[in-house]
């Protein structure tokens, strides 16, 4: 009787031993990938990186203790980048952009195993730069400052996805947000871009005077061709007749009139009291 209870503390330390150093496994094996994000299989002792099968999903897996998982996020992610570039003149142009990336979830382990945990710092970063100083060398400050904007912007993206296709990354779009020029060479272009501008109305205001020129004669044409067709339909019996009809109202009137005859064209004159 007295052995067993001395062998009862024993064996309860055993039990909680084993229970410990089960919790100490599951809590190594167990893995939880949250949401947005993919995990990378190692396998210690099965190959290194698992690139063959689907990145680990969102969610709750059990890993062996002696492996790894890598967490990824596969998110669209934002990279805020300001540079400074040569336009194709040789001046220094100071570029900020956004680039929307995120990896190709199919392609995850081949990034872990060839690029790493730091691939924003060692092929995106790069790409965007060097597609960048690629699009602005071949363009002028003024064209960067005003017109080519948008197609320089489609430019810089066109080229960052080609780099960046066969890296296991999946560009989204580049955006544009600003682009400083030497401030001597930004107030010359506002003042040849002012000075077209006030030419432009300039030329906006002639043509306006033309046409109102133009309107005018047309209608100092219209008027004359008028008087014109009037004047050659009135001859001296179309005027003698309409002082008839003028004299025959005339002489209706009860007012009291003094007819003196013989007037001119042989009408007679009829003249009121007042």
């Amino acid at each position: 009787m007295a052995q067993q209870q001395l062998n009862l503390p024993k064996g309860l330390i055993g039990i909680v031993a084993i229970v410990i150093a089960g919790l100490i496994l599951v809590s190594k094996s167990a893995i939880t990938v949250d949401s947005g994000q993919a995990g990378v299989l190692y396998k210690t002792f099965g190959g290194g990186v698992v690139t063959g099968e689907p990145a680990m999903g969102e969610g709750f897996h059990l890993v062996l203790p002696w492996n790894r998982v890598f967490i990824y996020e596969v998110r669209q992610q934002e990279l805020f980048e300001k540079m400074k570039v040569l336009s194709s003149n040789g001046l220094d142009i100071i570029l900020e952009t956004t680039t929307w990336f995120m990896p190709r979830p199919s392609d995850l382990g081949k990034l872990h195993q060839e690029k790493g945990e730091n691939y924003l710092d060692r092929i995106i970063k790069p790409a965007l730069r060097s597609a960048a100083r690629s699009v602005v060398g071949r363009y002028t400050p003024e064209q960067l400052y005003s017109s080519k904007r948008d197609v320089i912007q489609k430019e810089i993206y066109d080229e960052t996805k080609k780099i960046l296709d066969d890296q296991y990354i999946i560009v989204n779009d580049v955006l544009v947000r600003d682009v400083t020029l030497p401030a001597t060479i930004k107030d010359a272009i506002e003042r040849k871009l002012k000075q077209e501008q006030e030419s432009l109305e300039y030329e906006f205001r002639l043509v306006t005077a033309s046409k109102e020129a133009e309107k005018v004669r047309i209608e100092a044409r219209g008027k004359a061709d008028a008087n014109k067709i009037l004047s050659a339909s009135l001859n001296d019996q179309i005027l003698r007749d309409k002082g008839i009809e003028a004299t025959l109202k005339l002489a209706e009137s009860p007012n009291t009139k003094v007819v003196v005859v013989g007037g001119k064209d042989g009408l007679p004159l009829i003249l009121g009291n007042n």
